[in-house]
């Protein structure tokens, strides 16, 4: 996931990854869950909100050689994207460097690769479906030996979950196969699956050499720190763990378009470092937070839009006027100069967790209200339109607009309604001004008008120690009245009557968010885009005035119990965003009377002892999107079971909300063939799952990166995978096309 979402990691690309009880529906006029297909529009995908802004060129503009210094979070522990360890920069390097038979394109749908498929389809559906795929005749390894079925057979027999001396991190998709043949000649291969298998595309890519998969010891270490044989432009020549950089050379026997570049270097470079680098020339391109992407716009001249860029993709960040810089920033302007910011938005989604294993938020009614006072357009505008990028709230749990799975579904549960939140909380028992049995402690700590706890001076790891030792294994235990866990930014604090949010008054526009980590869609620190973050760069909402009628409500009791519900965000630096859109929430909530209890841990024990062991009533985080949802998407929703140690096996779900008919409909659409049904159900799934309430999708997050404005084909890549041979530098004379996105 990641920050800020704080989200798992990737469910596209090589790292892929997936309660609790079954939700009994509201009454028909309440749940109104309008045309469950979604399908009423004939295209409900639309586009992508904003392009790629890479700096297109077309390949006779870009120079030929150079070497490209790219920043990255860390030198990858693994190179096999499979292996539960495997990050970013695994996936990055697998993209250079191996097979993949398919890719995304800037919509984020899989495309064939020319460069490795001549053709892939299904050729039978019975009694078996059978999928041929025809082979580029001149792709061969780095030794010189064919691609073929012995390497499709090889990672098949590695990933497919039967032989747990693998030690692979997932195998959806794998399991299904039941034989791998060679076709007609040597270039083609035939898969014959067990059982019908829609998202047989997602499979092969990457591809590794069956020296790295056709055992149990090359699998697990032959290619953890180096990958003798490769398939891609460019292959590895050197990990340097001191430098922190990995090199990657020109492949000599890469049959396609030769790559420009002579070389890619991949230097671990900290994002709070990153901004100095390319200041120094130590960097050509990195991916940076808001606060520094200002920094580096002030240096570059406005760039305009053109044509067929989607609207608002090129408004400009904002910052301090031009005509109006200090001498300081002129300065560090000069530092800049010769790079600038390119942006779009991630295929990553922030959303709002709600915990519904036990406590009030155990009731649907509570969770849907919860979902009908927030204003996920207020909050998209909140973090977005700083930075001056579409927002627009998502309305899907399993795709991202433009991508074949996309459709708005949110009127399954639907929009802004405080008179509708307050009706289902009523319904649901809780009454405003109830009587409130409350020990002296607790009234000190959050007594009924909403007093803000005590600060007190604590150090980070005892107040990490009192954020572990909060939990909610006391499901009567109100989690918001502790006053030992409160204080310092470590603690916590009680949204009341004061609508102050953390950070005082005054600094509306002043501080800008830092990016957060991203854990990812597949076992813990696995991830081809680890982390998921709330993105900065937005102002705090300290001090804001509600707007007229929508004052705080009476805060709502239930057998004499205040409704408080703790609200979990990271502390560090990278997480201010995170931290202002959980504010923002809390006055949201306030509003029809839901108290919360904002608790603030440390980074490194966010995701796993507070939002994979439930240790939560809210949090953000952010999930990425795939463009095989029927896969991906399910463990993150799939009902959870119990296990044979009595535990609740929830996979991915850690909102722990999940239903029969959920798992039934990705069931359906995983082993139907048919892609518009597949779709239909698919968009039918995501319509339930926005009724059950347990995750509200808020934003999609923005990518900005930081580039030399002569590197070509390279920088905010949105949806779209990177094609790596056509990066370089621009020749003297020559002009990015006119595909520019940001400004």
């Amino acid at each position: 996931m990641s920050y800020g979402g704080v989200g798992p990691g990737r469910r596209t690309g090589p790292g892929r990854t997936s309660v609790t009880r079954s939700v009994t529906f509201l009454a028909a006029a309440v749940l109104a869950v309008p045309a469950l297909a979604g399908c009423s529009d004939p295209d409900p995908a639309g586009k992508p909100l904003a392009g790629q802004d890479i700096g297109s060129a077309d390949r006779d503009q870009v120079a030929d050689g150079g070497t490209l210094r790219w920043a990255v979070d860390a030198v990858p522990e693994t190179l096999n994207t499979f292996q539960s360890d495997a990050d970013a920069t695994t996936t990055r390097i697998a993209q250079a460097t191996l097979p993949s038979m398919y890719r995304l394109d800037a919509s984020g749908r899989p495309e064939r690769n020319p460069d490795y498929l001549e053709s892939a389809k299904i050729v039978e559906t019975e009694p078996k479906q059978v999928v041929l795929y025809k082979l580029n005749q001149q792709a061969v390894w780095s030794d010189g030996r064919e691609i073929g079925a012995a390497d499709f057979a090889a990672q098949w027999r590695a990933l497919s979950g039967k032989d747990s001396a693998y030690w692979t991190a997932r195998n959806a998709g794998y399991d299904r196969i039941e034989k791998i043949e060679r076709g007609k000649g040597d270039l083609e291969v035939r898969v014959t699956f067990a059982r019908p298998y829609a998202d047989w595309r997602s499979l092969f890519s990457p591809l590794y050499p069956k020296e790295v998969m056709g055992t149990p010891d090359s699998f697990n270490d032959g290619a953890r720190r180096k990958l003798k044989v490769s398939a891609g432009p460019f292959a590895v020549k050197r990990i340097d763990r001191k430098s922190d950089e990995v090199r990657l050379a020109r492949n000599p026997r890469w049959w396609g378009e030769r790559a420009k570049l002579q070389e890619i270097v991949l230097r671990s470079v900290p994002r709070d470092e990153r901004a100095a680098a390319l200041a120094s020339g130590q960097l050509d391109l990195a991916e940076v937070d808001p606060a520094a992407a200002r920094r580096i716009a002030l240096a570059a001249p406005p760039r305009t839009a053109t044509t067929g860029t989607p609207a608002g993709s090129a408004s400009p960040l904002m910052g301090p006027d031009r005509r109006r810089m200090t001498p300081e920033q002129r300065r560090e302007a000069a530092a800049f100069r010769g790079f600038e910011v390119r942006k779009s938005l991630e295929p990553t989604y922030t959303q709002l967790a709600l915990n519904g294993a036990d406590g009030p938020l155990a009731d649907e009614r509570v969770r849907r209200a919860v979902a009908r006072a927030i204003d996920r357009k207020e909050l998209a505008k909140l973090v977005l339109t700083p930075l001056g990028l579409p927002a627009e709230p998502v309305g899907s749990h399993l795709a991202l607009s433009g991508q074949a799975a996309y459709a708005d579904n949110s009127g399954a549960i639907g929009g802004q309604d405080t008179a509708e939140a307050q009706a289902l909380l009523e319904d649901a028992g809780w009454v405003r001004g109830g009587p409130i049995k409350e020990t002296e402690k607790e009234k000190n700590a959050a007594g009924p008008e909403g007093k803000k706890a005590d600060k007190a001076e604590k150090s980070g790891k005892d107040a990490e120690k009192d954020g572990a030792k909060d939990t909610r294994k006391d499901t009567g235990k109100d989690p918001g009245k502790d006053p030992e866990s409160s204080g310092g930014d470590a603690g916590r604090y009680i949204v009341g009557e004061d609508n102050k949010a953390d950070g005082g008054e005054g600094r509306e526009g002043e501080h800008l968010a830092q990016e957060g980590k991203q854990y990812g869609n597949k076992p813990l620190n696995q991830g081809s885009a680890p982390g998921a973050y709330a993105p900065q760069g937005t102002p705090a909402p300290a001090g804001t005035p509600a707007p007229a009628g929508a004052a705080a409500a009476r805060p709502l009791a239930k057998d004499g119990k205040p409704l408080s519900l703790r609200f979990v965000v990271p502390e560090g630096e990278g997480s201010q965003t995170l931290r202002t859109v959980a504010d923002r929430i809390s006055l949201m909530l306030e509003r029809v009377g839901i108290r919360t209890a904002i608790t603030k841990v440390s980074d490194d024990s966010y995701f796993k002892d507070h939002i994979a062991s439930g240790q939560y009533d809210l949090a953000l985080y952010s999930w990425p999107s795939s463009a095989y949802p029927a896969t991906d998407a399910r463990p993150i929703y799939a009902k959870p079971v119990p296990a044979a140690d009595g535990s609740l096996n929830v996979e991915q779900n850690y909102t722990r909300v999940g239903t029969d008919q959920v798992d039934q409909l990705f069931d359906q659409a995983i082993a139907t063939l048919d892609e518009s049904e597949s779709r239909s159900l698919i968009r039918k799934a995501d319509s339930r799952i926005w009724a059950a309430a347990g995750s509200i999708p808020l934003y999609q997050r923005p990518q900005l990166t930081a580039a030399r404005t002569n590197v070509a084909n390279a920088g905010a890549f949105g949806f779209g995978t990177p094609v790596y041979e056509d990066m370089g530098f621009l020749k003297k004379a020559a002009k990015p096309s006119a595909t520019a996105s940001a400004g």
